[in-house]
């Protein structure tokens, strides 16, 4: 329990050092909720007066009477007037109060959460590929949007309120020992029952919000595998299994809160039927003071309207770290995914690049996801600017790694790799990147139009330049032919659109770039003979006075090859150009069965 009050209390710290800029904001809500303590010990006053000094005898309080003017005698009447008048007044105030409350936490609120949000999204994009394979994008979306959403509760609905509880709370003590200590005493008392009721319950609501939100995660990333993944779905008939396998998560997800709701519930029904115990005490004991004549029974309603609102903030201080578990749980997984350090890092005294020659080397170069399986050893070889390599290999061989080491998304283990002859890890990271287009062998397409998908490789290109990019990918003809042009929507991942056509657009979109470096990851191992032609003659456009890497199997891709890397086990097995007869003869020496056939028809 201690330990987790500890880390409750340094995710306050936290925090609070990350909204440093909203505490005005914080203490303008603040002062809001502290002047509700004043109007709280005003709202029996009324009471008071009407009952002792219009249905009673009693004089009014000192303090009103003092600030009668001396022509008005104070009367039966006078004393409704007051507590008519008084009632109302205070009644407007609060409303005031609690509108202008309302109000600025609200706002405050909208603020932190964006605040949040912005600040965990670009550090989720510098994250490295590594993180998002080992814990899906699902979970940090559901950290961006859910759980940010709740964290503002904790100064918001936590702090303020407990501060404005212990306020309130002294204020009543004070006005109730001024009326009978001893009630104050026999009020006070349920305080230290509270305490050790509330205390087991903190722990154990911290771990089941935590069981409940990894439920939740898990519901997220298993809805957003089978959409978009549904024509699989369909294709196998396994709509009723995963409908299945999500209601389970769901059943978990509302167990897990049901627990939560039961933990609450149960803390909450405890503390209200102590306060209840406290409140028949107080009033047994006040009676026998009214009867004795040591209470007026206009203060003894006094008091027990001040110790209805004292059990209040004692409810609010005791139930509040309570109810705040869920908003600490969030907190914790939002600042653990800030916290997050991304594996590529830009050195402090980075080198700016304009635009560089596409000079590429890399040297004695090695890579591991982890400690016991390399991906790439010792990998050497040097591409001249504006040639065109061919990289072949069988499944798992590196080539992939190799053009996700080139781009920078990981670092090598051991060795270098060099862009005109300089470490690519002493360039700015934004600079390397614009070195570099790629078109992949599934394009990635964003529910955007035709125009601003071609357009994401340069902001702010004309529409000028868009249909320029088109025509030199061989697209523009099928887009014309759309009913919207380049304002045609493609769907999500672009599925409104052929694969032939998605790629074209990819290219499109690299003619745009217009890098220095380009790499082209199977660009037509999904389309038929008659679109590879269309797309093979505009990636030749593409290649021109470009340093070219092109990932693929088919001779047609890879006989404009100037040179070949040929991967095996990690290692770059041969190197070779189409002109040299004792590499091509090499090569077919190594590998037997259709492998061979196929270089050798990419070496002729």
């Amino acid at each position: 329990m201690a330990q987790n009050s500890g880390s409750n209390l340094a995710l306050v710290r936290r925090l609070m050092r990350e909204w440093s800029s909203y505490w005005p904001h914080m203490g303008g809500i603040l002062a809001l909720s502290l002047l509700s303590t004043p109007l709280a010990l005003l709202t029996p006053l009324a009471m008071k007066i009407a009952i002792d000094s219009f249905i009673g005898s009693k004089p009014l309080p000192g303090f009103i009477d003092a600030l009668l003017p001396v022509t008005v005698t104070p009367s039966n009447n006078i004393a409704l007037a007051i507590a008519v008048g008084l009632g109302l007044s205070i009644a407007l105030v609060t409303q005031l109060q609690a509108l202008g409350s309302t109000m600025l936490h609200n706002y405050t609120y909208e603020k932190l959460v964006l605040g949040l949000r912005t600040r965990l999204f670009p550090h989720v994009q510098h994250l490295s590929p590594s993180y998002h394979d080992t814990k899906g994008t699902s979970d940090s979306t559901y950290r961006i949007l859910y759980d940010t959403a709740v964290v503002p509760a904790i100064p918001l609905s936590g702090i303020v309120p407990l501060v404005t509880a212990v306020f309130t709370l002294t204020a009543m003590v004070y006005v109730i020992f001024r009326l009978s200590w001893q009630l104050a005493i026999i009020a006070l008392g349920i305080a230290p029952v509270l305490f050790l009721v509330s205390r087991p319950f903190n722990q154990r609501l911290n771990d089941l919000w935590h069981k409940a939100k990894q439920v939740d995660s898990a519901a997220l990333s298993a809805l957003q595998e089978v959409l978009s993944s549904v024509r699989v779905v369909k294709a196998f008939g396994k709509e009723e299994s995963e409908q299945e396998r999500l209601t389970q998560i769901a059943e978990d997800g509302v167990w897990a809160r049901i627990r939560v709701a039961y933990s609450k519930g149960y803390f909450d029904f405890a503390v209200a039927m102590i306060t209840a115990g406290g409140m028949a005490l107080v009033l047994s004991i006040g009676m026998l003071q009214v009867k004795s004549g040591a209470l007026t029974l206009g203060e003894l309603l006094m008091v027990v309207s001040y110790v209805t609102q004292l059990y209040g903030p004692l409810q609010i201080i005791f139930t509040k770290v309570a109810e705040l578990q869920s908003s600490f749980t969030s907190a914790e997984r939002a600042l653990e995914l800030l916290d997050e350090v991304p594996e590529v890092l830009e050195h402090p005294n980075a080198k700016p690049l304009r635009r560089a020659n596409g000079h590429i080397g890399f040297e004695a170069v090695s890579f591991a996801y982890d400690d016991e399986n390399p991906v790439l050893k010792d990998v050497s070889f040097e591409v001249k600017q504006e040639t065109r390599v061919g990289i072949v290999g069988e499944t798992g061989s590196g080539k992939t790694t190799l053009v996700n080491l080139m781009t920078r998304l990981y670092d090598p283990t051991h060795g270098r790799i060099l862009l005109d002859n300089e470490d690519i890890r002493n360039y700015k990271l934004k600079d390397l990147g614009n070195q570099f287009a790629i078109v992949l062998q599934e394009p990635v397409l964003f529910s955007k139009s035709i125009a601003e998908n071609i357009s994401y490789a340069r902001q702010g290109a004309s529409k000028e330049e868009i249909v320029n990019a088109a025509k030199l990918a061989n697209a523009h003809d099928f887009i014309s032919a759309l009913p919207d042009g380049y304002d045609t929507g493609v769907g999500e991942r672009g599925m409104r659109l052929s694969g032939g056509e998605r790629q074209r657009i990819s290219i499109a979109r690299a003619f745009l770039k217009d890098a220095p470096i380009l790499i082209l990851d199977e660009p037509t191992s999904s389309v038929d003979v008659r679109t590879e032609r269309a797309i093979m003659e505009a990636v030749e456009r593409l290649m021109q006075n470009r340093t070219t890497f092109i990932v693929a199997h088919r001779p047609s891709t890879l006989k404009i090859c100037e040179q070949l890397l040929v991967f095996a086990n990690g290692k770059v097995e041969k190197t070779a150009t189409p002109d040299s007869t004792a590499a091509t003869e090499a090569l077919m020496l190594d590998k037997a069965g259709p492998t061979v056939s196929f270089r050798q028809a990419c070496l002729k």
